[in-house]
């Protein structure tokens, strides 16, 4: 009796799927709920048990290859028995392929952007298809029809003239690239091509939107965190005693961080169009950095939990993500970021917005320095505190009015831990 190993659907957004690492190979034995493979959508890196006890008998999708859910990826003769190939399961309904497009063959951001321009220029229905067709951006042109209309004369004059450019300039590039294609050769020795991860592709393609599409500003603050430290010293064991936890610094900021979305709703925002959508959720992003890349879990209704109940949720979060075992539910729906790059000795940053959101706060590093207090200087615990922010909705104000409110929490901390 043999059994398929079908791709999984990880979300109800989600219909295709890599296989980055088979953890067995043809002709293994496996045991059922032992981990399989290693997958990666654009959400998630996730280890897939396996559905059955037996014998890897057929490796059908191979490593780096994408595929769409309910794809049989393998078989595993079970008892031992025989290969038994198996067709795969009815592939995805065009309903709900047509419905959602798939990060992997979203077109690239350039092409996106002509299509945008080109649909506030003057012109034709054909003159448009014609545009996206051979990847030309309207408003570069100068239209000859009334009032500055493009034609379809003018299009087809501008491509004519772009393909006695290519030909003139066909030969040079041929040359650079056959120069450069030489000294690539001579250097092989030296270097490495590696194609990138799938989660390091979608991580560049979503800071690439990001930059694009907010208007990126930062601000920083510097907060004393004398008390804060004082009080994480002294309740460290007792954490790691009575609740099996590392205490660390992460759950004060998100507690303070919290409470300041509820005075500044605007900062757990976002923007649609040209709306304004406020989220009465306060759902906290906290990233975490993984040896293979970047990923953001979340802390839903951060607002409603407990000192105690956000340390344990930030641990879970960052432990299930080391052993990817986390959930696409598990990094949806986040209305605010965190960040925390001070634990690697960095002392400030400007980080890139996690989008939808409008902000992100950056966390550095907790050094002793002096300060001047009350005209005398005292050694403190500072830290610095930066917020990058979209201006399209946050103005500089009210991004500093949430930051000071933030110091203020930080400085003045009285909830007790336990």
């Amino acid at each position: 009796m043999a059994a398929n190993v079908i791709m999984p659907q990880m979300g109800e957004s989600i219909f295709e799927g890599t296989i980055t690492k088979w953890l067995r190979k043809e002709g293994d034995s496996v045991e059922r709920d032992e981990p399989l493979f290693e997958i990666s959508t654009d959400k998630v890196d996730s280890e897939i048990p396996s559905p059955a006890s037996g014998i890897l008998s057929e490796i059908r999708v191979k490593e780096g290859e994408t595929v769409q859910i309910n794809t049989v990826v393998a078989v595993i003769n079970e008892e031992g028995r025989g290969r038994t190939a198996a067709p795969q399961a009815q592939a995805v309904s065009e309903e709900l392929r047509n419905s959602v497009i798939p990060s992997f063959v979203q077109p690239p951001v350039i092409q996106t952007e002509r299509v945008e321009n080109s649909q506030s220029v003057r012109s034709s229905p054909l003159v448009r298809r014609i545009a996206k067709v051979e990847n030309v951006d309207l408003s570069e042109l100068e239209g000859t029809g009334l009032g500055g209309r493009i034609t379809k004369k003018d299009i087809l004059g501008y491509l004519t003239e772009r393909q006695k450019v290519a030909e003139v300039t066909r030969p040079m590039v041929q040359q650079v690239a056959q120069d450069m294609a030489g000294t690539l050769q001579s250097r092989a020795d030296r270097t490495e091509v590696v194609p990138m991860s799938a989660m390091r592709k979608s991580i560049a393609e979503h800071m690439v939107a990001s930059r694009r599409i907010s208007a990126h500003v930062t601000t920083v603050f510097e907060v004393d965190m004398s008390r804060i430290v004082q009080l994480k010293n002294q309740h460290a064991q007792d954490f790691l005693n009575k609740e099996g936890i590392k205490l660390s610094y992460l759950p004060f900021f998100i507690r303070i961080v919290s409470e300041a979305l509820k005075e500044f709703p605007m900062l757990n925002a976002s923007v649609v169009d040209t709306n304004i959508v406020y989220r009465k959720d306060i759902n906290i992003g906290v990233a975490v950095a993984l040896n293979w890349g970047l990923i953001v879990p979340v802390i839903k209704n951060a607002d409603e939990k407990s000192f105690l109940g956000l340390a344990r949720a930030a641990v879970d979060l960052a432990e299930r993500a080391r052993k990817k075992r986390l959930t696409p539910e598990d990094v949806q729906n986040g209305t605010f970021t965190i960040t925390n790059p001070g634990v690697f000795g960095s002392l400030l940053g400007a980080p890139i917005i996690n989008q939808p959101q409008v902000a992100i706060l950056c966390i550095g590093a907790i050094t002793k320095r002096p300060v001047v207090i009350h005209d005398a200087i005292a050694l403190r615990s500072m830290v610095y505190l930066t917020l990058s922010f979209d201006h399209r909705l946050i103005d500089g104000a009210l991004a500093d009015q949430f930051m000071a409110s933030v110091k203020a929490k930080l400085e003045g901390w009285e909830e007790k831990l336990f």
